[in-house]
């Protein structure tokens, strides 16, 4: 058998040392297919019996599609991954399911936070000293988009595994296979640039639901639309799932006021994600008191509206001073979710945006500066041209827009007009959002690497 792995990152790597320590292609001839050896590196996949292809390279490429008209098998590390655990795939090892829970979790974003978070919702209520006496001892695990691939899991598999998976529009869309749990959080457009267009985005993203049995679960947001018609696809049992439900008696039995006060993470779309989370690990067994506790004390993941740093400023009278907090949310790939964090604040705001366009939509966005308290905005990167273009005919004349050559020099200037604000709102903190609505390939590695070089900036200042 031909086998080749059609781009060579991280999950590349894990699915080439999978490989090579299963049985079944142990007589394979295995071939790596990378841009980065071989520029002409998609012209040779007819050649090949199997390829499995990383998330990174989209499915609708006209050189995959003629291979897999020509015969070709696509697969990936998560289809292999589903295939060893449900007895799809034969091994001198013989990994069969058990009782092993697969619990998957899409949308355009929150994905990531709902998944980090239910982690460790799922993780605290499965110590052995644990009251949740149906979860007690059981063996959580956490892969996927998230940053690992889930072949890495496999040694680590026990027959009473629970295993979560964050899942994205490009793992999910040539797989055959559903979870025993499916969550789907928000969606809208999103990676515009690589997929034809929202019907296949959304189609992809359904996958996670189209292969269900009547014994599985669906989670989805009872508030968008589109994760509404996604539920139609599936055979299961449908749940859903609004944020108030996390002050609800059917969850945490908090009185819906104090709501906002239950999770340590700021914005209402993390209410969404913290309710989501909070829905299953109580459908599990897990103990509200325990969820409510994991859930206040979670602060979120990195490159998420990430407080960074607050700098104390001192005013015109000694004995007061006022702030400057700087948040990180370079994880913002989009229009939706920086207008998620722009309206996470209420205090006059500075916010960063800018980057590589990904063909989407920066209207919404523009009506939401609008009615938002944002003082300045900053732009840099390959879009900020077409940013600049939707915000410009806000009439507000406390709004200014400026163009920079870099993050560097975006920091700096936040910081410096920041500092000029003081003054003006002494009672309240200044806040500087780095929420780019874009990618970052432009100029980074991408939106970790981004990230950290804000945060590496924003460290340096005095």
């Amino acid at each position: 058998m031909n086998i080749a792995i059609l781009g060579f990152g991280r999950e590349g790597q894990s699915t080439l040392k999978f490989l090579k320590k299963s049985s079944l292609y142990k007589n394979a001839r295995i071939s790596i297919l990378d841009k980065k050896t071989d520029k002409s590196y998609l012209k040779k996949l007819s050649n090949f019996d199997l390829v499995f292809r990383t998330p990174g390279i989209p499915y609708n490429l006209p050189e995959i599609q003629k291979a897999v008209k020509n015969g070709v098998k696509f697969s990936s590390a998560t289809q292999l991954f589903f295939e060893q655990l449900r007895g799809q795939t034969q091994t001198k090892r013989g990994i069969t399911r058990k009782n092993i829970k697969i619990i998957g979790i899409t949308g355009t974003k929150g994905k990531g936070t709902t998944s980090t978070l239910l982690y460790k919702i799922l993780k605290a209520c499965g110590k052995p000293r644990s009251r949740a006496s149906s979860l007690r001892g059981r063996n959580v695990l956490l892969a996927g988009n998230i940053g690992k691939s889930p072949l890495e899991l496999i040694p680590k598999l026990k027959k009473n595994s629970i295993v979560i998976l964050e899942l994205s529009s490009f793992q999910l869309q040539d797989l055959k296979t559903s979870p025993d749990i499916a969550v789907v959080l928000n969606i809208f457009p999103d990676h515009m640039d690589s997929h034809k267009n929202f019907s296949e985005y959304l189609n992809a993203k359904a996958s996670i639901a189209k292969f269900q049995k009547k014994s599985d679960k669906f989670f989805y947001d009872a508030t968008n639309k589109y994760s509404k018609l996604i539920s139609k696809k599936s055979k299961g049992k449908k749940i859903p799932v609004q944020y108030n439900d996390i002050a609800s008696r059917k969850f945490l039995n908090y009185p819906a006021c104090d709501v906002k006060h239950l999770i340590g993470m700021p914005g209402e779309h993390n209410l969404k994600n913290a309710a989501m989370a909070a829905a299953i690990a109580l459908s599990l067994g897990c103990p509200k008191e325990k969820v409510a506790k994991i859930i206040k004390n979670f602060k979120g993941n990195e490159h998420r509206l990430e407080l960074t740093r607050t700098i104390r400023i001192n005013q015109l009278y000694p004995h007061k001073s006022a702030s400057i907090s700087f948040y990180n949310d370079s994880a913002s790939t989009n229009p939706q979710t920086t207008i998620a964090a722009i309206n996470a604040f209420k205090e006059p705001k500075i916010v960063i945006m800018g980057g590589k366009d990904k063909e989407l939509d920066y209207e919404p966005l523009a009506k939401t500066i609008k009615k938002s308290n944002t003082k300045l905005i900053i732009l840099f990167g390959e879009n900020k041209n077409k940013i600049a273009k939707a915000i410009s005919g806000i009439k507000n004349n406390e709004l200014r827009i400026m163009e920079v050559k870099n993050l560097n020099s975006a920091v700096n200037l936040a910081y410096k007009t920041a500092k000029s604000l003081i003054n003006q709102f002494p009672n309240f903190p200044i806040i500087i959002l780095f929420s780019p609505a874009a990618a970052s390939f432009d100029m980074f590695k991408d939106y970790a690497d981004r990230g950290k070089k804000f945060k590496e900036l924003v460290k340096k200042l005095k």
